[in-house]
């Protein structure tokens, strides 16, 4: 982008944009521009909206220029994960059961984006309705991961992690039933905020399970994830699960550091559950050291195993997509990439009775979580146990499960993963923190805190640049 564009948050194009000293119109030219430039070998984007995204880039300028300011988000370009359904303009799920999916109206959190007077830059790759994996054998390819494009981003929300780590976009939307924003956020280096279950209408957005689905902001940083929560979070009387919590000031807190926090460490997750690789351990034992001396109390905290929670997402998730595309697989599975065909057939197998024994038992998880965090603020542990692994590598199944985000799908309360460190090949590591209902804003702070204190904000992708030098 034109003056570094690409390397400014949210926060900091708003100000300009406010001030008048950067035009919306200027700013999504240059959104438009590193796209073209750089989304060839990265594959972030399924559907540029040029025409659309400098039309509606000219209307903010023009009511920011008439003092109508809405925000901050007023002018600022967003990407949308393409199962966010958009009214006129495909919304695939990167499959090709719906490549010709036009839906007659947006989505509850698209209309709010436009109210709040973002620019609709783009949909953005996922994995095959959320679940199938960095696949070769659906309509378009997957993305890669900027930092490296021979790695995986993780998903389901990888073209949105993408396309925010190469600064093709400040912010985009995600969806989260077992990690699908927080993974893809430790594996690219971004911020990834999976909210409170029910306080973003997942009404419009493209289902998986019904009682895990979360939609979410990814962004640069913690702040920016804040800003788009601001927009995204409205209840929502036509989504059954929509909360109505009151207000929520989830920027209120940001900058205001971390000193009398109680952080609660879940240990056991990482030291012998699942172990971590010694890097991610050494940057996560860093971390907890630069929190102590910002005045933060820190304790371990004992829950179940993580292979419980993992076990009772996982049954509960398959049953439901299952339910939900018996249907197409029935009718037409060749339409199916074979990721996403044989995890959505795997619901066909659970028996309705370790259904209702899994809801039983996340009953009990969510109770020992609450129980846990009387005592605590806030939960950490590393968001993967690895950095990112080989691109196509089915990082979801076959092997040792890289993250430790399923926990908080189970639980319901708000999660936040943010970049921590880097390994010494230079590839993200990532903290995940979690927190009780409804205090989404306490979880953002904390992670806004992370990445002041551990620095982390000011490095990007060197291979988006060195893209952009050969496109030059």
């Amino acid at each position: 982008m034109n003056d570094d564009l690409h390397a400014l948050t949210i926060a900091e194009l708003s100000r300009r944009i406010r001030v008048r000293d950067l035009s919306p119109v200027e700013l999504t030219q240059a959104c438009i521009a590193r796209v073209k430039a750089l989304d060839g070998q990265l594959n972030s984007f399924i559907l540029l909206l040029e025409e659309q995204a400098l039309a509606e880039a000219r209307k903010a300028e023009a009511e920011i220029a008439a003092g109508d300011w809405k925000g901050p988000l007023h002018g600022i370009p967003i990407g949308l994960k393409d199962i966010y359904n958009t009214a006129g303009v495909a919304t695939t799920g990167h499959s090709g059961l719906f490549r010709d999916h036009v839906p007659a109206e947006d989505a509850t959190t698209v209309r709010l984006l436009r109210e709040a007077g973002a620019v609709i830059l783009g949909k953005t790759a996922t994995w095959e309705f959320a679940i199938g994996g960095s696949s070769f054998d659906l309509p378009w390819p997957p993305a890669r991961n900027p930092w490296n494009t021979a790695l995986d981003t993780s998903g389901s929300s990888s073209g949105s992690a993408a396309a925010v780590a190469a600064g093709l976009v400040p912010g985009s939307t995600g969806s989260d039933t077992g990690g699908s924003i927080r993974g893809p956020a430790a594996w690219c280096g971004i911020a990834g905020h999976k909210p409170t279950y029910g306080l973003v209408s997942r009404r419009g957005i493209l289902p998986l399970s019904f009682s895990l689905d979360h939609g979410g902001p990814m962004c640069w940083t913690a702040e920016d994830c804040a800003l788009m929560m601001q927009a995204l979070a409205a209840h929502d009387p036509l989504d059954a699960a929509s909360a109505d919590p009151g207000p929520i000031d989830f920027a209120g807190g940001i900058g205001q550091g971390i000193a009398g926090l109680r952080i609660g460490v879940v240990r056991h997750f990482f030291e012998t559950d699942v172990p971590c690789e010694p890097e991610v351990l050494a940057t996560f034992e860093a971390t907890l050291r630069a929190l102590q001396a910002e005045g933060a109390t820190v304790r371990d905290v004992i829950l179940s195993p993580f292979g419980v929670y993992g076990a009772v997402g996982s049954l509960i998730s398959r049953s439901e997509a299952f339910a939900i595309h018996e249907p197409h697989l029935r009718a037409t599975p060749e339409l199916y990439g074979e990721y996403g065909r044989r995890r959505l057939m795997a619901g066909a197998f659970v028996r309705a009775g370790d259904y209702v024994n899994a809801m039983r038992h996340r009953s009990r998880l969510v109770a020992e979580v609450a129980e846990a965090m009387k005592a605590v603020d806030v939960l950490v542990f590393p968001t993967s146990r690895q950095t990112a692994g080989p691109l196509g590598e089915d990082s979801m199944s076959g092997r040792l499960q890289p993250f430790f985000n399923r926990a908080f799908n189970v639980t319901g309360g708000p999660a936040l993963s943010v970049c921590n460190g880097f390994s010494a090949a230079g590839l993200p590591i990532a903290l995940h923190v979690g927190g009780r209902p409804f205090e989404d804003d306490l979880v953002l702070r904390v992670g806004d805190a992370v990445e002041r204190i551990m620095g982390t904000r000011t490095r990007r992708p060197a291979l988006a640049e060195s893209l952009q030098a050969a496109a030059e």
